[in-house]
C-alpha cells in the first residue's frame, strides 16, 4: 500500500505539471502577437527597419483576423483589396492629398495621364483646404468650353458627395469614354449658390504654347480708366506690326513638348521686332519641373538659383539657370492666377524674386511639391511627396503660393463682356516702361 501510494503520488504530481504546462502552452497560443494569428497572409514580418519598439501592429492585424472570423459575408473578402485598402489608408493618414497609393487600375489610369492619352473632361484639380478644387482648366477641352473656372469648387460628381474624397478617386469617377457625359456640381468664388454644369467626355489633346503681337494705339485705357472703351481695349490687342508692339506667349503646361515650343515661340518674337514681353501663366497648371527650369533660364543669368528643393531629412537641392539669357533688360510682365500652379509658381517665383519680371493678376494656386513614384508590385505604385519647393528667396511656393505684384481680379463678368483687366493692366505696364 505504501508503494501504490508513492506511485499515486507521482502519477498526480506529473499530471498536474503536464496540466500546468499545457495550461502555459494555451494561454501563451492565445495570447501570442496579433499578427501570428492570421494564417491566410504571406510576407507578414515586420520589416527590418522598422523599429519593433515604436509601432504597435497588433491592433491592425486583430482586425484583420476579426474581419476573417466575423464579417457577414465572408464571401465576398478579398484580402488583396484588404491590403491595398489598408496601404491608402497609411497614404491617407499624413493628410497629404498627392502621396496615394496606386491599386492596379488607378496606376494604368496615371500612367496614361502622364502619356497624354486619355479620355476625360480636360483640367487639373487639386485639394485646397480639404475640398476638391478645380486648378485649371485645359483650353479647348470639354471643360473649358463647358465653363469650368480656376477655382471652382466641386461638391458632387454626378451624385456622388466629394467631402473625403482622395484626388485619385475624383479622377477616377471624371474621366470616362469620349461621348459619356458627366454632371459637376460647382460652387464658384464670391457665390452662394451651386450650379450643375454639364460635361461631354473627349480625347484630350494638351496644347503647349500660343503666340501674339500686340500694338498699342493713342486710344488705349488709361490707368485710372476714364478713357478707352471695350472696343478699344481689344483693338489694344489685335495682331498688327508696331514699333512699339509687344509680344505675348502663353504657355498652358510645361511638358516635353514645351521646350520646343518657347524656342519656337521666341525665334518668332526676334523675327516680329518685339521689343515687350507678356508671359501668361494663367490656369497653366505646371508640369515638368526640369522644363520649368529650361523655361527659366532664358530670362536668367547663368548659375543664378531657379528653384530651391527641400528634404524631409535636412537635405536641399538647387536648380540653377543655364544661362540662355536672351532678353537682357527687356521689359516683361508675368499673368498668373489662381491656376497658376506647380512649374508656372516656380518660372514666376523666380522672375520676380530676382525683379527680372512684374507679376500681374491674382495670387497662385499653391502646388509646391515634389513626389516620386514607388513601385510596389508590377501593378501597383506609391506615389509619395518627398520634397517641397522655395524660391530662390526661400519663400515656401506649396504653404503661401505668389501674390501678384499688381493685384487685378477678373470677373465672370469681365469674361462674358469679351474684357480682359489682367491684360490690360500688363499692356498699360509696359507702355509706361522704358
Amino acid at each position: 500500500m505504501s508503494n501504490l501510494r508513492k506511485i499515486s503520488v507521482s502519477l498526480g504530481g506529473v499530471l498536474l505539471i503536464l496540466a500546468i504546462f499545457f495550461a502555459g502552452a494555451y494561454f501563451g497560443y492565445s495570447e501570442r502577437p496579433a499578427i501570428e494569428k492570421v494564417t491566410s497572409v504571406t510576407n507578414k514580418a515586420t520589416p527590418p527597419l522598422i523599429s519593433s519598439d515604436s509601432v504597435d501592429f497588433d491592433p491592425f492585424w486583430e482586425s484583420w483576423k476579426i474581419i476573417e472570423e466575423k464579417y457577414v459575408a465572408k464571401d465576398g473578402i478579398n484580402k488583396q483589396d484588404m491590403v491595398w485598402g489598408a496601404i491608402q489608408g497609411l497614404a491617407k493618414s499624413l493628410d497629404d492629398p498627392y502621396t496615394v497609393f496606386f491599386p492596379p487600375e488607378e496606376k494604368e489610369m496615371f500612367e496614361s495621364q502622364i502619356r497624354g492619352d486619355f479620355e476625360g473632361v480636360g483640367m487639373e484639380i487639386g485639394i485646397r483646404k480639404g475640398i476638391l478644387t478645380v486648378v485649371a482648366p485645359l483650353k479647348d477641352t470639354p471643360a473649358y468650353n463647358a465653363g469650368i473656372k480656376s477655382g471652382d469648387k466641386i461638391i458632387k460628381i454626378d451624385d456622388t458627395v466629394t467631402s473625403d474624397m482622395s484626388l485619385e478617386e475624383a479622377v477616377k469617377l471624371i474621366r470616362g469614354p469620349k461621348g459619356t457625359k458627366v454632371n459637376l456640381t460647382v460652387i464658384r468664388n464670391d457665390e452662394d449658390k451651386t450650379r450643375q454644369i454639364p460635361i461631354i467626355r473627349d480625347k484630350i489633346e494638351i496644347p503647349a504654347i500660343e503666340t501674339d503681337n500686340i500694338s498699342i494705339n493713342s486710344s488705349s485705357s488709361s490707368a485710372n480708366g476714364e478713357e478707352g472703351t471695350d472696343n478699344q481695349a481689344a483693338s489694344n490687342r489685335q495682331s498688327q506690326k508696331s514699333d512699339d508692339g509687344i509680344f505675348v506667349i502663353k504657355l498652358f503646361n510645361f511638358n516635353e513638348n514645351s521646350v520646343q515650343a518657347f524656342r519656337e515661340a521666341l525665334r518668332e518674337m526676334a523675327a516680329s521686332g518685339r521689343n515687350k514681353l507678356i508671359l501668361d501663366l494663367r490656369s497653366n497648371p505646371g508640369g515638368f519641373l526640369e522644363v520649368a527650369v529650361d523655361t527659366a533660364s532664358w530670362f536668367l543669368p547663368m548659375g543664378k538659383v531657379v528653384v530651391k528643393e527641400k528634404f524631409g531629412d535636412g537635405r536641399e537641392t538647387l536648380y540653377r539657370s543655364r544661362g540662355y539669357n536672351v532678353f537682357g533688360d527687356m521689359p516683361i510682365v508675368v499673368l498668373i492666377n489662381e491656376g497658376s500652379a506647380s512649374a508656372s509658381e516656380i518660372l514666376a517665383g523666380a522672375l520676380q524674386d530676382y525683379g527680372r519680371a512684374t507679376l500681374v493678376g491674382q495670387k497662385t494656386f499653391g502646388k509646391g511639391s515634389v513626389q516620386e513614384l514607388v513601385s510596389m508590385t508590377p501593378d501597383t505604385a506609391l506615389k509619395v511627396t518627398i520634397a517641397r519647393w522655395f524660391t530662390p528667396n526661400d519663400r515656401s511656393i506649396s504653404e503661401e503660393g505668389l501674390e501678384p505684384d499688381v493685384k487685378v481680379d477678373f470677373t465672370e463678368e469681365d469674361a462674358l463682356a469679351g474684357h480682359d483687366p489682367q491684360m490690360d493692366k500688363a499692356i498699360e505696364i509696359l507702355k509706361n516702361s522704358k
